[in-house]
């Protein structure tokens, strides 16, 4: 069970990754003050935390009686988009994150879609749900967000205190860790394809 526990958080740490959507919310970070990031921040968690929970509650069965499709078919339309991702990170730089961005009058939202909330981290909600208890399935989402949010904002004070001192350290920060970060997430998204392709077969 232990190991459920452990396996569950990594799945959602790696694709809520904050090193990552540190990368993706650069613009945010540049331009927006402490206050109003930390605050955005925590209410797009909050969404992305409900719906985490209703997906996680549900299950598959949202995708096969309501939405009419194969869980499988989002496993793999949800390694797709990520793959796109860290395919045009890795050859392209951060500048290609930017565009998948929201717009920035509506900053919650923005955090929260398409990156806290997209078909890969809907997809490990509802595998958390299958594997573990219910409460326990909500601990580890609630957690894992928490952790996220905690570091993006350590980050973003990190940013405004050391950018006029050490910006070429950052700029190289943001460019090797996030080259670094996409080769995990398009390794994470070719093993979500390979496993809704397994279940269609295995269907």
């Amino acid at each position: 069970m232990n190991n459920l526990y452990i396996h569950s958080f990594t799945l959602f740490f790696a694709l809520l990754n904050p090193f990552l959507m540190s990368i993706y919310m650069l613009g945010l970070i540049r331009n927006l003050e402490f206050k109003t990031f930390a605050t955005a921040l925590i209410q797009g968690a909050l969404i992305a935390l409900t719906v985490f929970m209703l997906f996680a509650w549900g299950g598959e069965s949202i995708f096969s009686e309501f939405l009419q499709v194969r869980f499988e078919s989002f496993q793999i339309f949800g390694g797709i988009i990520f793959l796109v991702i860290g395919y045009r990170y890795v050859f392209e730089g951060a500048d290609t994150i930017g565009v998948t961005r929201g717009a920035p009058e509506h900053v919650a939202g923005a955090i929260a879609m398409p990156f806290m909330i997209g078909p890969g981290t809907i997809s490990a909600a509802v595998v958390t749900g299958v594997q573990l208890p219910l409460v326990g399935a909500f601990a580890v989402i609630g957690a894992t967000l928490a952790i996220s949010c905690s570091l993006l904002i350590l980050m973003k004070f990190a940013h405004d205190n050391l950018r006029t001192k050490h910006s070429k350290y950052i700029d190289r920060y943001v460019d090797i860790v996030g080259r670094l970060s996409a080769l995990l997430v398009g390794t994470i998204a070719i093993d979500m394809i390979i496993t809704g392709v397994v279940g269609v077969m295995n269907n």
